[in-house]
């Protein structure tokens, strides 16, 4: 029997409200402030009812890369049908590719404007 249930998985990031819009662009849904300085917490509800969320963090330092010196810590995958449209309207949403060059794998690896990885994947 399960402990608990996946409420929501939340990004840290310097300013939410632009990481939401960015994520919004990518995934659709309704970009929700629920803090009263707009810098602390931001939920985007998506279609289908799950919730990713972001929450301010002055100290913020993005993950690597990869990199010996640092983990990248977690990552989405999110599924696309055609690789080279999303990526193309992922990077005009202001991501950045990190491991893409690859074209015959189903998958690209990129930053989010805060530098978090994520991949597209048409697997």
């Amino acid at each position: 029997m399960a402990v608990a249930e996946l409420g929501v998985v939340v990004l840290d990031c310097p300013d939410p409200q632009a990481l939401a819009r960015f994520y919004a662009g990518v995934l659709g849904g309704t970009v929700e402030d629920k803090s009263d300085d707009h810098d602390e917490w931001v939920d985007l509800n998506l279609p289908g009812g799950q919730t990713l969320a972001f929450q301010g963090s002055p100290g913020y330092v993005p993950p690597k890369w990869p990199g010996p010196d640092g983990a990248q810590q977690f990552h989405l995958d999110l599924d696309v049908k055609d690789l080279d449209a999303a990526e193309q309207a992922v990077l005009e949403l202001g991501a950045r590719p990190l491991d893409a060059e690859d074209r015959a794998r189903t998958f690209r690896v990129y930053a989010d404007p805060a530098g978090h990885p994520f991949c597209l994947c048409a697997c």
